[in-house]
């Protein structure tokens, strides 16, 4: 059957047929899709079910114009259904804003929408907007009033859009600023056709937006659950490193030097608030931060330990100090170094390096401890997540290299390595 009603259409009509059946399935697809994600709010549901019934309306505005016949048809349906698509066109696109903005309700903007129904509704009593005149369509002097209304929208939202994602525009803005783009091409590429197309380049613009700005909606809702998830680490990595038990153990030091040297129990007071503070500091910092401010936290805390563990030796030589790492970094792997490395020797040594190489930059944290099988790292996670939370966050966040290599009563080495790409 299908074959026989394929071979009396031409190819014009084919390839209509077959855009028309594509443009459908976008529209039938993103209607399920709506209704079974679960990802994007109520109000962005309703919104896009409203812009998919309305998009459907305009698809078969867009087919009468070829099924009627101005002969046989009466005006008034004519006249209704150039009403119909006039008045749908802007409110398509202020929902597109409101996908936009969810904020503000944007009165002024629904104003100039209900304005522009107005003057279209008028085409049932008055040439003032649209008519037919002799079975020819004509513009009165407001029948451009659905293209002036919609540019205002259009130019608002791009005007929004570069506004509100001003510091990431490359990222976050670029897709509804696209779709707007495309919109006020399709009316000009529409104006200079010579011929009423069964289907329009606007139409076929407004249902491919409403899929990017639904796919749109779903990078935000991605971005959003990567920042939580990181904040989520942050605090996880400030926990992880501030230890029940070396709370405890500062604060008995403190308190045991109160009275035997109060001046060292103000100092090691007043270093312990800072480790504090910076701990803290660390859950709002950006990613990154330069390596002079870690090695600043990672010596308080070394001052610290070595006030209770005088046998401890920590040396820093730090030739190359201009780069950045992600916060937290240095200090957890010295904190394993002195717990579970050096702290039971009679003459524990950490050494903090830092160089230059030919592609990247080099950190060592070495120390003459007990050692380990660094095999047992994979099945020991509970006891190793401090080391599981830098060797991530430098992967991820610096597209570095994280490396432990280990010795039996001889010692541990953490080697990281940050390419220079980070710097750029």
């Amino acid at each position: 059957m299908f074959e026989g009603i394929i071979e009396t259409l031409t190819e014009q009509e084919v390839l209509i047929v077959t855009l028309d059946v594509a443009i459908f399935l976008q529209i039938l697809g993103l209607f399920f899709a709506v209704l079974v994600d679960q990802y994007i709010t109520k109000e962005q549901r309703k919104r896009f079910i409203i812009i998919v019934g309305l998009l459907t309306v305009l698809m078969i505005e867009n087919q009468a114009g070829e099924l009627l016949d101005l002969a046989t048809t009466p005006y008034s349906i004519y006249i209704l259904v150039n009403i119909l698509g006039y008045i749908i066109r802007p409110i398509i696109i202020m929902l597109f804003i409101r996908m936009v903005d969810d904020e503000n309700k944007q009165t002024l903007l629904w104003v100039l929408v209900g304005i522009n129904s107005i003057i279209y509704m008028t085409a049932l009593f008055s040439p003032i907007a649209i008519s037919y005149k002799k079975g020819y369509f004509s513009r009165g002097p407001l029948g451009y009033s659905c293209h002036v209304i919609s540019l205002i929208l259009i130019l608002w939202n791009i005007a929004f859009t570069f506004y509100k994602y001003r510091e990431k525009i490359h990222r976050e803005g670029i897709i509804p600023i696209f779709v707007s783009i495309t919109i006020i091409l399709s009316v000009f590429a529409d104006s200079s056709m010579a011929y009423n197309a069964p289907v329009t380049f606007l139409s076929t613009t407004m249902v491919s937006g409403c899929v990017f700005y639904y796919v749109w909606l779903h990078l935000q809702f991605v971005r959003d659950h990567e920042n939580a998830l990181k904040a989520e680490q942050r605090i996880q990595i400030m926990i992880s490193q501030i230890q029940p038990h070396f709370l405890y153990n500062t604060l008995s030091t403190i308190q045991a030097l109160c009275h035997a040297d109060p001046e060292k129990a103000a100092e090691i007071s007043e270093k312990f608030g800072t480790y504090l503070r910076q701990n803290l500091d660390s859950l709002d910092q950006s990613d990154l931060i330069p390596i002079n401010k870690e090695i600043e936290h990672t010596k308080i805390y070394s001052d610290i330990e070595q006030i209770r563990f005088p046998s401890i030796q920590v040396v820093y030589d730090v030739e190359e100090g201009d780069f950045l790492l992600p916060a937290l970094t240095i200090q957890p792997m010295v904190e394993n170094a002195i717990r579970h490395g050096v702290r039971g020797k009679r003459q524990g040594v950490v050494k903090i390096t830092s160089r230059k190489l030919e592609n990247c930059y080099e950190i060592r944290i070495e120390d003459n401890g007990k050692g380990f099988d660094v095999e047992t790292l994979t099945t020991m996670e509970n006891t190793h997540i401090g080391i599981r939370n830098v060797k991530g966050r430098i992967e991820k966040l610096c597209h570095g290299e994280f490396s432990i290599e280990s010795v039996k009563d001889e010692g541990t080495c953490v080697i990281i390595r940050i390419p220079f790409s980070v710097e750029e």
